[in-house]
């Protein structure tokens, strides 16, 4: 297996159906993480120094912070 830490700021890192942990709009201050599964990746560019934003399988959008799988 490769050991290759991977970047929520990166998009070709994140797959539907992963496990990550995003910061969503209204907790960007706090720093509140929300941890679900991705069920669309909404952010179209390679790569967003914020983190590519998702939307979870609870329907939760925001930007990815950390990839658990």
């Amino acid at each position: 297996m490769e050991n290759i830490q991977k970047d929520g700021r990166i998009r070709a890192h994140i797959q539907v159906g992963m496990k990550v942990e995003i910061v969503q709009k209204h907790h960007q201050r706090s720093g509140e993480l929300t941890e679900g599964y991705v069920k669309r990746i909404l952010t179209k560019s390679a790569n967003h120094t914020r983190g590519i934003k998702v939307m979870l399988e609870t329907g939760e959008v925001g930007r990815v912070q950390n990839i658990l799988d």
